[in-house]
C-alpha cells in the first residue's frame, strides 16, 4: 500500500512538472556516474583498451539503439549498471543503423566509463522480408536485428542478454545471464503458458495442416523476446537466423500472423526453451498494442519492469500523463532538463 501511495505522489509532481515533447534528436542526457566492482568480482576493464574477447568473465548485454527510443535505452543501462554487483565486468554491445553517427558519442558521453561496441545493422537484410503488422513501430527494421546477433558479435561470445530498450532492471544481470540452458535450447525466457497462444496466428495458419503441424509434440507457449539469455554457439551451430528468415518469406506470400518480429521466434523456438523466472520480465507495462493503457505489476516479485505494449514512460511523462509506474522508469532517466530563459 505504502509503495502504491509514494507512486501516486511522485507520479503527481511528475505531471506538475511535464515538459514539452522534444525532437529525439535533440536530446542530450547527464553523465552518469561511475560504478565499481564488488570484491571478488572479475578484473574491470577498461573502455578505451580491453575487446569483448580479452576475458571470459564477462556479462555481455545486447540491445538496439535508435534515435525514437534512445531515451529509453539510456535508463535501461544506467538501471543495469546500479544494480549489478560487478558493472565493470559488463561488456554491451548496441546494434544501431550506421546512418546514425552521433550514437557512439551520445553513449561514450553519458557513460564514460562503459565498455561498448555498436555493431552497423544493415536495414536491408530484413527490409524484403518485413510485412506490415498491427503497429507502424514493430516494423522498423531494427526490431528484427535480434535474430542476426550471433552473425554480428564475434564468435568469442558464446552467451549474451537481449535486453529491449524500455525496460529496467532491478537486480543483478549476472544472475539472468548465468540461467542455465540444457542442450538443446538455444534460447531461456520467462514462458506465460495461460497466454491463448493461437492468437499469436492467423486463421490461415491453424487451418492448414502442414503449417501448424510445426507445433505438433511441442508445449508451445508464449514468451517475449524482449528478455532473452541467449547460447550463440548453438545458434549459430543450427543456423537459427535462416530458420527466422523462411518463415518471413512465408508470411509474405501468406500471412500467418500479425504482431512483427515476434511470431517468428514463436514458431522456431516455442516450447523449445529454457524457462526464466518471471520476475524477469514483468512485461506490458506500457499496455496494449492499440491503447496504451495504465496497467500493475503482475502478482510476484519484480527483477526487471518491461514497458511492452504501446505506451512508453517517457513518452507519457513528457506528455503530462504518467502512469503510476513510470514514476519507477523515471528514477533511471538521464535526460537533461529542458532550461528555458523564464527559469532564470
Amino acid at each position: 500500500m505504502l509503495l502504491h501511495v509514494l507512486l501516486f505522489l511522485l507520479s503527481s509532481s511528475l505531471v506538475a512538472a511535464a515538459a514539452p515533447p522534444r525532437h529525439p534528436g535533440d536530446l542530450r542526457f547527464r553523465e552518469a556516474p561511475q560504478f565499481y566492482n564488488s570484491p571478488g568480482c572479475p578484473r574491470p576493464l577498461s573502455s578505451s583498451t580491453d575487446s569483448p574477447c580479452s576475458t571470459s568473465n564477462l556479462v555481455h548485454v545486447a540491445m538496439t539503439l535508435d534515435v525514437a527510443y534512445l531515451r529509453g535505452s539510456i535508463a535501461a543501462i544506467n538501471s543495469v549498471l546500479q544494480h549489478s554487483s560487478c558493472p565493470q565486468s559488463i561488456y554491451f554491445h548496441f546494434l544501431a543503423s550506421k546512418a546514425i553517427p552521433y550514437l557512439n558519442s551520445t553513449i561514450s558521453a553519458t557513460f564514460p566509463f562503459l565498455p561498448f561496441l555498436i555493431h552497423p545493422f544493415d536495414p536491408s537484410l530484413v527490409s524484403d522480408l518485413i510485412s506490415t503488422s498491427i503497429r507502424a513501430a514493430l516494423d522498423r527494421p531494427l526490431n528484427y536485428a535480434r535474430s542476426y546477433l550471433p552473425r554480428l558479435l564475434p564468435s568469442c561470445i558464446s552467451r549474451v542478454v537481449y535486453l529491449d530498450s524500455d525496460l529496467i532492471l532491478v537486480d543483478d544481470i549476472a544472475a539472468l545471464a548465468a540461467t542455465p540452458i540444457p542442450p538443446p535450447s538455444v534460447l531461456a525466457a520467462p514462458e506465460y503458458c495461460n497466454a491463448n497462444f493461437t492468437s499469436y496466428f492467423t486463421p490461415t495458419f491453424w487451418s492448414n495442416p502442414s503449417l501448424s503441424i510445426v507445433f505438433e509434440g511441442r508445449n508451445a507457449c508464449y514468451f517475449n523476446t524482449g528478455v532473452m539469455v541467449m547460447d550463440l554457439d548453438r545458434w549459430r551451430e543450427g543456423g537459427y537466423t535462416e530458420k527466422i528468415e523462411e518463415w518471413m518469406e512465408l508470411q509474405k506470400r501468406m500471412r500467418i500472423y500479425e504482431l512483427g518480429s515476434l511470431p517468428p521466434f514463436l514458431l522456431v523456438f516455442a516450447g523449445r526453451i529454457a524457462a526464466v523466472d518471471h520476475r524477469w520480465n514483468q512485461h506490458g507495462l506500457g499496455g496494449d498494442n492499440f491503447r496504451g493503457l495504465c496497467r500493475d505489476l503482475h502478482p510476484g516479485p519484480a527483477s526487471l519492469l518491461h514497458w511492452s505494449g504501446k505506451g512508453k514512460p517517457w513518452a507519457r511523462l513528457d506528455a503530462g500523463r504518467p502512469c503510476p509506474l513510470d514514476a519507477l522508469w523515471a528514477t533511471y532517466d538521464l535526460l537533461e532538463p529542458l532550461v528555458s530563459i523564464d527559469d532564470s
